[in-house]
């Protein structure tokens, strides 16, 4: 017999088994015995090197089947190596063992085939098996060919023309003409054997009148039939029909093109042109040899759009065996493939035989195994038919967790619905199990969610346990129990059994609970609903002492959170700006600029210092002056910050300090807005006793920023409440303040009181300032200690007034220290010269 030919092979499963090795003979026919004459030739030209190289590659495979026995090319290799090497009895395993695990290509079945034909020629039986395999996992016109002719041949009561003989072939005949008759391109040869075949009983026959006038009748109707089907070369089917009438003395004009050709024979051959000459433009693209395989695809596609409009389901079904013939991995082929069985022609046998192939092929789509389920339930199969379909489906590699979980819901879904057929509620109960010890580990909460609520559903509906569908919640919890729809479901199904104490003592444990999002306070108010529609009024008063303060609490975490939000984004904000105006030129004096171009009224001569004196006594003089003008811009500040502020005490605006006991911290006000425009805010709780809204140091603008001082918690508690309310459309953030942050504030303003306990000399003062207080620690809303302005800075800070350099020079003729009186007086006279609103009664008060 000669080899098969290539083109049998499809195109994707021929580059998926890679290239076809020459069979060991040397003829490229068959292999041959391990100790025939061919196979020691090609030993001796391979020498003793090649045959150990083989067996190397021949254990390596082996080795790796046995690891991984799903690996489609490694199987390939290996049945091409032990059949180079002649290995029959490995070779023969090797083919059974991949067969187990995919379909085979029409190739793979020639070669196999061929190989026990030349083996084993006794053995027909074995042999008409394997080609009954071959001929129904691919639709393969050739493969069915090599059938006939081997059955034709081999078959003794076939050979022997035996009524037995002559109706099995006729039944084969009829097969391979359902299989592939309709194959617009090789549909041809099928037919063209079957007539042969009948023609050559004919000659058997023609002594007998009767027995041949019905074999002609036959040798007739195939004819009619094959003219009728919209086929390749019709025009010379049609011409050996009319010879073969002429044979029989029918035709009367043999120049006329259907002379002789009964009417409904013409019609039906005018009509079957007709639908060739339309699909003859999908046959053109799909035999371009050069298309890749998506392009194959997508005319196939095309292709089979058009036959399923024409409404024949029979050529719908032969162009789906001729795609998946062609393209066998291809899933959209096999999912259309199976749904229009499912829709169109439901035919339990064939339906069955689609879906198993499809499977083998796409073992990794998790629909075709869920539809393949669900078909067989359909058609009414057996457990015992569906049980090993569903786990196959669980040894398969698919590429998502939730598509095992699909398959085990179809299972329960089937095991349901038959329990009306005596299956026994053990079966759904083991398959949760399974599920769930399958999925537990990889599942998202809320897939493992879903498998048991329905489980547990099952055991309250069906299985009737209702102690088994609490077990299912409380073992979800253990794993879940921070998931509020676990608790919701749970609560639900006691709610629905009417198991009202349950399902309170449920509430009970979980109101306390932190869930995500809202899922706290939505538990705490469903609580309070759950009592109104079925507690009593101790159930319900109970409940509400219970979850008041737990919204309490969890409005001010809340809050704590939104204002750390708020605090964030407005320090990086500061930021910002702050790294912004670095790179601009400052409107302030970035260098210390001599006194005299600070202030008109320059001082006395007296005080200021000659240009020659040492280091060490200008230095003095410089914190001197800086003590001077810290003390008057402090007062100035405390008295119109005390102007402003209403019940605000005069040495709380001396030193800025707050204790913010009972204060709230607003952000993101209007900058339009005021002190009035916050109060009015606050105007229906109540309570308002003080109002700090920030100011810029020097525009005096508002910063969006405020304090607000509240008379007591209840009211602050009230206060806070209205965070992202909105305040002259804006929502502002309101918030309790937090003392810790304003550290670094209070200890810069009690430095007026640190400066009295510093020590009382020039130079030690001097130093004990520069020791005890840094720059980084000055806020920057007070002025250094420098320049002039030292009228009201301590004398432990400065040198006394009217000290000179005259003075300086003898140490003997130092003035005294002023007096605490003369200080005061001196003080007041100054002050009345800078501002004339300023009172006395006002500086005495900072001064005490």
């Amino acid at each position: 017999m000669a080899t098969p030919m290539e083109e049998d092979l499809p195109e994707s499963s021929a580059a998926a088994a890679g290239p076809t090795p020459a069979p060991p003979g040397g003829n490229g026919e068959k292999p041959a015995p391990a100790d025939s004459d061919s196979d020691s030739s090609d030993s001796d030209d391979g020498g003793d090197g090649g045959d150990a190289a083989d067996e190397l590659r021949i254990q390596a495979l082996e080795s790796a089947l046995q690891e991984q026995p799903l690996d489609y090319e490694s199987h390939v290799q290996y049945i091409q190596c032990l059949r180079k090497s002649g290995k029959i009895e490995k070779l023969r395993a090797a083919r059974e063992e991949m067969n187990k695990y995919f379909p085979l290509t029409p190739k793979m079945w020639q070669e196999w085939t061929k190989d026990e034909i030349s083996l084993r020629p006794e053995s027909f039986d074995d042999i008409e098996k394997l080609y009954e395999r071959g001929v129904q996992e691919y639709l393969s016109v050739r493969l069915w060919r090599d059938y006939l002719d081997f059955v034709e041949e081999h078959d003794k009561s076939v050979s022997q023309c035996s009524p037995p003989g002559l109706t099995k072939m006729r039944n084969l005949f009829e097969r391979a003409i359902i299989a592939g008759g309709l194959h617009v391109t090789d549909g041809s040869k099928l037919w063209e054997a079957y007539r042969e075949y009948e023609m050559a009983i004919l000659t058997i026959v023609d002594d007998d009148d009767e027995e041949k006038a019905k074999q002609v009748q036959r040798i007739r109707a195939l004819f009619q039939r094959q003219l009728s089907v919209p086929l390749a070369d019709m025009e010379s089917v049609l011409v050996e029909y009319k010879s073969w009438e002429a044979e029989q003395g029918n035709a009367n004009d043999p120049s006329s093109n259907f002379d002789g050709v009964p009417s409904t024979v013409l019609s039906a051959y005018k009509k079957a042109t007709e639908m060739y000459n339309a699909r003859k433009q999908y046959e053109d693209q799909l035999s371009n040899a050069d298309a890749s395989d998506g392009d194959k695809l997508q005319e196939f596609l095309k292709y089979i759009k058009f036959e399923e409009s024409s409404g024949d389901p029979a050529r719908v079904q032969v162009l789906y065996e001729r795609a998946v013939s062609e393209l066998p991995v291809s899933s959209d082929l096999w999912m259309g493939y199976t749904s229009y069985l499912d829709k169109i022609l439901k035919v339990p046998a064939v339906i069955k035989s689609v879906y198993h192939r499809a499977t083998r092929n796409c073992t990794w789509v998790s629909e075709l195994w869920v539809r393949y389920l669900l078909s067989l339930e359909r058609i009414h199969a057996s457990e015992e038919e569906l049980r090993p379909v569903f786990e196959q489906a669980l040894q398969c590699s698919f590429p998502n967790i939730k598509e095992y979980l699909d398959i085990y819901l179809t299972r329960v879904d089937s095991l349901r619905r038959r329990m009306t057929d005596g299956l026994d509620f053990q079966l759904i109960r083991q398959t949760f199990m399974d599920a769930t010890e399958f999925l537990s580990s990889q599942m998202g909460t809320e897939d493992l969610l879903l498998l048991n609520a329905y489980w547990a559903k099952l055991e309250r509906t069906l299985g009737e346990n209702l102690a088994a569908a609490r077990g299912v919640w409380e073992n979800t919890l253990k794993k879940s129990g921070s998931v509020l729809e676990v608790w919701q479901h749970y609560i639900a199904m006691e709610i629905e059994t009417g198991n009202i104490h349950e399902a309170r003592s449920l509430y009970k444990r979980c109101y306390s609970k932190r869930f995500a999002g809202s899922g706290s306070e939505d538990i705490c108010h469903a609580w309070i609903r759950f009592e109104r529609e079925h507690g009593t009024l101790d159930d319900y008063d109970l409940a509400v002492k219970k979850v008041n303060p737990r919204l309490k609490e969890l409005m001010m975490f809340k809050s704590q959170q939104e204002v750390k939000v708020d605090n964030h984004a407005f320090s990086k904000e500061t930021t910002a700006n702050d790294s912004s105006q670095k790179r601009k030129p400052s409107k302030m004096p970035t260098k210390q600029q001599p006194p005299a171009k600070k202030r008109k009224d320059n001082p006395p001569k007296s005080a200021v210092q000659s240009d020659d004196q040492g280091s060490k006594e200008q230095s003095s003089t410089d914190h001197a002056k800086a003590g001077e003008f810290s003390g008057e811009k402090n007062m100035e500040m405390n008295l119109v910050e005390g102007s402003r502020t209403e019940n605000t005490s005069s040495k709380e605006s001396k030193s800025n300090f707050y204790s913010d006991k009972c204060t709230i911290y607003m952000s993101n006000i209007d900058l339009t807005a005021n002190e009035e425009h916050i109060r009015r805010f606050f105007s229906d709780i109540g309570g308002v006793t003080a109002i700090r809204l920030l100011r810029d140091r020097f525009t005096k603008k508002s910063r969006g920023l405020a304090y607000v001082d509240f008379s007591d918690n209840e009211h602050l508690e009230a206060a806070i409440r209205k965070n992202k309310h909105k305040l002259l459309g804006k929502k502002v953030s309101v918030a309790r303040s937090d003392p810790s942050k304003g550290k670094k504030s209070r200890e810069a303003g009690s430095f007026s009181k640190d400066q009295d306990r510093l020590p009382a000399s020039g130079d030690s003062g001097e130093k004990a300032v520069s020791a005890s207080r840094s720059d980084k620690d000055i806020p920057k809303d007070e002025p250094k200690i420098t320049g002039k302005n030292t009228f009201a800075a301590p004398r432990s800070v400065i040198k006394p007034l009217g000290w000179t350099k005259k003075d300086d020079k003898s140490d003997d003729g130092a003035e005294e220290l002023k007096s605490n009186e003369e200080f005061r007086n001196l003080l007041l006279k100054k002050c009345v010269d800078l501002h004339a609103v300023f009172k006395p009664r006002d500086f005495l008060i900072v001064l005490s």
